[in-house]
């Protein structure tokens, strides 16, 4: 039975690709029994199928994932490359956090792009996440700037590109492969926000080997409850090496005497604004309920 990946979901139908079958196409229906296990075949997933015509077929079974999310719709992802820019529309460093932390959460690798470094370098920007060990890369669709770091470091893994909408995905995509030709929006200078160009999730294969879903905007990631409140502080990587030292050993690294990592924000070692988002994570962990 040939196995494969599903490239695209839409209206009911899935995309697979099979490397056992040349990398052919089939648009293939899902078997019944997904319906009876309250199962949803996601792109990204491995699956065995069969082929019922030339070019159709049959969902079998999901092989087992890396990992998922329900919004957006997408299993089994590497690398989460998180889209920022200094220019409009300008991305909230909180929004960036929420993501890092999502991503640690689900096992897969955040990248960080400060895309439209042709009209804004965005050197506040940089400094912040440059501290957190996290990949760091600026780019430019415009003038080709750091495309080539990009490309490197997402190579040969399933990534998801996610940001601000009109923050330049779909751009940096078409600069990586320009027959690509994927609809780009422009931005609103009303609403300092672009207009969604990605109506549904598919996966791209580019030339160097990487499998890249162009997602919508930070809201289709918005899950509310990220992580538990005492999990958060392995969740910033610049915290590490203060974990430990503080007087308490139940230390919420918020306004607690002699705590290690507060001291490591006032003497310049973990960004303010790093902390801040952590401080407001830890409030909206704090509030949720087990039960919910």
């Amino acid at each position: 039975m040939p196995e494969g990946i599903i490239y695209k979901a839409l209206s009911g139908f899935y995309y697979v690709k099979s490397a056992e079958l040349s990398e052919k196409t089939y648009r293939c229906t899902a078997r019944g029994r997904f319906r009876v296990d309250k199962s949803t075949p996601l792109v990204g997933d491995r699956v065995e199928f069969t082929k019922t015509e030339q070019d159709r077929g049959v969902l079998v079974d999901i092989l087992p994932r890396k990992n998922s999310f329900i919004r957006p719709p997408i299993a089994n992802i590497d690398k989460l490359v998180i889209f920022a820019s200094a220019a409009l529309p300008i991305t909230d460093p909180f929004m960036i956090d929420k993501m890092t932390v999502i991503a640690l959460c689900a096992d897969c690798s955040p990248v960080i792009c400060i895309n439209k470094q042709d009209i804004n370098e965005a050197d506040g920007l940089y400094d912040i996440y440059m501290s957190t060990g996290f990949p760091v890369i600026r780019t430019s669709a415009v003038t080709g700037d750091g495309i080539s770091d990009l490309i490197a470091e997402v190579s040969g893994s399933l990534c998801a590109f996610c940001g601000n909408s009109g923050v330049g995905k779909s751009s940096i995509l078409n600069a990586i492969e320009p027959d690509f030709h994927i609809q780009t929006g422009e931005i609103s200078r009303k609403l300092s926000r672009g207009r969604h160009t990605t109506r549904h999730i598919e996966l791209y294969g580019l030339s160097c080997g990487a499998l890249v879903a162009d997602t919508p905007g930070f809201s289709a990631f918005d899950t509310g409850f990220v992580a538990a409140a005492d999990e958060l502080q392995f969740l910033f990587p610049e915290f590490a090496p203060f974990l430990g030292e503080c007087r308490f050993d139940d230390c919420a690294h918020i306004r607690e005497p002699d705590c290690a990592v507060l001291n490591a924000v006032e003497g310049g070692a973990v960004h303010s604004s790093r902390h801040t988002s952590y401080v407001r994570l830890h409030e909206q962990a704090s509030q949720h309920r087990s039960w919910e």
